[in-house]
């Protein structure tokens, strides 16, 4: 057997981590040094000081340890998911804060040359009944797909849209695949999302990750059992790291979007980044191996 010295840069598994703006938050993760970071929103950092402190946050990672940062926009408002079928007069406060934020964070992103992730969909019952309020699917998709095609003509290139398990806007329907490459909308794909929406299926995954490829952008990397929203590090679950990834974008950015028992620590993505290199690592051997053979 030969002897395998990894490469200085060994391959497309990154370190990346995400936080809130909160200092303990931020201190946890930078000490790391992060190859790639995101910041975790919520309504109340649209307030105009704790917007201000986001945006000095924000600032403050790009100078001093990576340029790669992404802003995922707030989930929610209230109880409702911000999702991109909001009606401005049936949930008219709700679209009112959709609309504003994503304004506030484009104009941040512009100015600091960072990414934004918008959701196009989420899931689950709230999503049903959004859905229910267009005459059908087909005229909701075409909701979703005319606001997205307007978000990104107006974000001058630092726009994402991320996946959800929602019939609206998820990955793996062929149908809204076609949609979606037609479109050419710049993807986040969070793993766990394409696997629970597709039933657990992991052959269909495997085909959604490599239609979808070329769009991608930024991966969410996540374990999950493939019935519910159940955030698993990596190794824990059913999705098959060892077959997803070859099929990752290498020149996507990635994050784990594992959370610990408290944000104030960050053990679960660390293990599962190690997971995933550990894999890498032993793919790049094996691939030496095979060629000296």
């Amino acid at each position: 057997m030969a002897m395998f010295t990894l490469p200085n840069n060994p391959g497309k598994v990154q370190l990346g981590l995400k936080a809130g703006a909160e200092p303990q938050q931020l201190l946890d993760r930078l000490k790391y040094r992060p190859t790639v970071f995101e910041f975790f929103t919520a309504v109340t950092d649209f307030e105009p000081t704790a917007f201000q402190t986001l945006k000095q946050s924000v600032r403050f990672v790009r100078d001093t340890v990576t340029p790669k940062i992404v802003i995922h926009h707030p989930m929610a408002y209230g109880d409702w998911h911000l999702d991109q079928l909001l009606d401005p007069h049936r949930e008219a406060a709700v679209y009112h804060f959709l609309q504003r934020s994503t304004a506030q964070l484009l104009d941040l992103a512009n100015d600091l040359n960072v990414r934004v992730l918008i959701h196009g969909g989420y899931g689950g019952a709230e999503s049903r009944t959004l859905i229910a309020e267009y005459p059908s699917l087909a005229v909701a998709r075409h909701t979703v797909a005319t606001r997205l095609d307007h978000l990104v003509a107006q974000a001058n290139g630092h726009v994402i849209i991320e996946n959800g398990i929602t019939p609206s806007f998820m990955y793996g329907d062929p149908e809204l695949d076609r949609t979606i490459l037609q479109h050419g909308w710049p993807l986040v794909c969070d793993l766990s999302h394409v696997f629970i929406g597709l039933n657990g299926d992991m052959d269909r995954t495997m085909a959604a990750l490599t239609r979808l490829k070329p769009l991608i952008q930024h991966y969410h990397l996540v374990d999950s059992l493939g019935r519910r929203h159940d955030s698993l590090p990596l190794g824990r679950g059913l999705i098959d790291w060892r077959r997803v990834l070859p099929a990752l974008n290498p020149a996507a950015t990635m994050i784990y979007e594992v959370p610990d028992e408290t944000d104030a620590t960050c053990a679960n993505m660390l293990q599962s980044y190690h997971y995933l290199r550990r894999l890498e690592v032993q793919q790049l051997e094996n691939q030496v191996d095979a060629g000296d053979a």
